[in-house]
């Protein structure tokens, strides 16, 4: 998954993800330019998923 299939549809995905996982706030799902690896560590530690694993969860919605 590169940045641009990640940024195009990023609002649906991340109201997607929300609804997935409820306890994510919008401030845990900030994409910022420059910021992706950040944000998948926030995620990593918060949903106790892997790198790997948030791919596939954000690919497959």
């Amino acid at each position: 998954m590169n940045t641009t299939e990640l940024k195009g549809s990023w609002e649906q995905q991340k109201g997607r993800l929300k609804q997935k996982f409820a306890s994510l706030t919008d401030n845990d799902l900030l994409f910022a330019k420059g910021k992706k690896e950040e944000m998948f560590g926030k995620l990593e530690i918060k949903l106790g998923k892997t790198k790997d694993e948030l791919h596939h969860i954000i690919s497959s919605m």
